[in-house]
């Protein structure tokens, strides 16, 4: 079974796009929040760094990485097509589906195959990088086969 570049790059952009949705959403919430009860940006009533502002910053940093994955995915080359695993390639193995792009986990395609979107700094990725069709690597303790690079 072969898996269709393109829908599985807006399958990826969406997910992200909801993830930043969902963040700014939480941002605004809290915002609304520290008006609501008049919190100090910096601190609390007691001059302390509020709870509210934690939450606030964290959330600020899982919105910046999820800008920087849509980045990254629309610098990715969509028609790439190469004879070695590198970022944009689509491999398939014995094993499953890798679209080397971002780290979004599983993401499952029309036709049911499910693929898992990774970075170039997952480990499995560290394995396959610049390997071919037919060639194999070690990853947990097993042998994985490439078959196919799209």
């Amino acid at each position: 079974m072969s898996i269709n570049k393109e829908e599985l790059f807006n399958k990826c952009l969406d997910t992200v796009n909801e993830k930043i949705d969902q963040y700014n959403e939480k941002l605004n919430t809290l915002t609304g929040q520290n008006e609501q009860h008049k919190f100090h940006p910096d601190f609390d009533e007691y001059g302390n760094k509020g709870e509210m502002l934690t939450e606030y910053e964290k959330n600020i940093v899982y919105l910046d990485r999820v800008r920087n994955m849509k980045e990254t995915l629309a610098n990715l080359d969509r028609d790439h097509r190469s004879e070695v695993v590198r970022p944009g390639s689509v491999v398939e193995t014995k094993n499953g589906y890798y679209f080397v792009s971002v780290p979004l986990g599983e993401i499952e395609m029309e036709s049911g195959s499910k693929v898992y979107a990774i970075s170039s700094d997952a480990p499995i990725y560290k394995e396959m990088e610049g390997k071919k069709e037919g060639d194999s690597f070690s990853f947990r303790e097993g042998e994985v086969e490439i078959v196919k690079i799209l």
